[in-house]
């Protein structure tokens, strides 16, 4: 909780609640690409996290804020946990890792429209591990069909239970259609401690608005790069500012970082168009959710194997 803003933690601690009320904080845990940010949206019912197809576009712990008359549940939406190739794929690990122990509880998420494999196996023997209560999410589960071609894959799931402890629940759930997302609620509210809230209500998520820019324009970068391009983008905001004379328009300068020549070239497309693509359509997502007009510069730089270098992944905040 220490990238929380102090402010506001005093705020929530001072805030009257009753007696049952509950709070807590839950990590969401999973391999790549088996939905955690886009459960996390749902939860909130607001987008705090990007979302792309591409597995591994989560790289930063992100805090989201569920508060309810009975409950306040701080959820932590971390980056998939891989094989590590590279130094920032080990650091990703790490730091997701290092966030277990501070939880009230975890949720596992597995996408079983995939099925579930050695890698799911091996993330649940380690939250399992833990010590802190687990619950599992059956992820995806529309794209099974009826509850009758689930039930294979659920017991699947349920036999990923250790010897040494077990799964809390398992709660099948569709992140994108928000299916039996509320039941998933109940059950981790009923697993909290009973307490006041952690941060004021008013909070709902932990991004700065430089960093929630600089995550908008990756996402579009993403979905507009080859196959082999979006783990090598990294952007900056190196600028973000109202202007002088028009206090509703804000100034937006980013740093796109790529580790190869040839990618740089890729990025910016033939006259520009992909660059100018990416740009037009983050900087209206920006003004969507700044609720002002948004003058969005860009730069692509190439910085080599930034995604090996420990001195680059320190300044590109990694």
């Amino acid at each position: 909780m220490t990238d929380l803003d102090r402010d506001a933690i005093l705020a929530g601690m001072n805030d009257p609640v009753s007696p049952e009320h509950r709070a807590g904080i839950v990590g969401l845990v999973g391999r790549p690409n088996t939905g955690k940010s886009t459960l996390l949206n749902t939860l909130l019912g607001r987008k705090v996290a990007i979302v792309t197809p591409v597995a591994g576009t989560t790289r930063n712990t992100i805090r989201g804020v569920l508060t309810s008359p009975e409950a306040q549940i701080v959820f932590v939406d971390t980056p998939g946990v891989t094989k590590p190739k590279t130094l920032l794929a080990q650091r990703l690990n790490d730091r997701v890792r290092q966030t277990w122990s501070g939880m009230d509880a975890l949720v596992l998420l597995v996408d079983v429209a995939d099925g579930i494999g050695r890698g799911d196996q091996f993330l649940a023997e380690q939250v399992l591990a833990s010590g802190v209560p687990v619950i599992a999410v059956a992820n995806k589960i529309d794209r099974l069909g009826s509850v009758e071609a689930s039930l294979p894959v659920l017991n699947e799931l349920a036999a990923l239970d250790t010897p040494e402890r077990a799964f809390h629940a398992i709660v099948p759930v569709s992140a994108r259609a928000a299916t039996n997302v509320d039941r998933l609620v109940e059950v981790i509210t009923a697993l909290l401690p009973r307490g006041g809230r952690l941060v004021s209500d008013t909070m709902v998520h932990d991004q700065t608005p430089e960093h929630f820019a600089a995550e908008v324009l990756r996402e579009q970068l993403i979905g507009r790069a080859r196959q082999e391009l979006p783990h090598s983008i990294a952007v900056v905001v190196e600028s973000f500012k109202t202007d002088e004379t028009h206090d509703d328009l804000l100034h937006i300068d980013a740093e796109i970082f790529v580790e190869r020549p040839t990618q740089k070239g890729i990025v910016i497309g033939k006259n520009g168009e992909n660059l100018k693509a990416a740009a037009t359509a983050a900087r209206h997502e920006m003004e969507r959710l700044f609720g002002m007009r948004v003058f969005l510069k860009t730069h692509v730089r190439v910085q080599k194997e930034w995604q090996r270098d420990p001195k680059a992944l320190d300044r590109l905040g990694y």
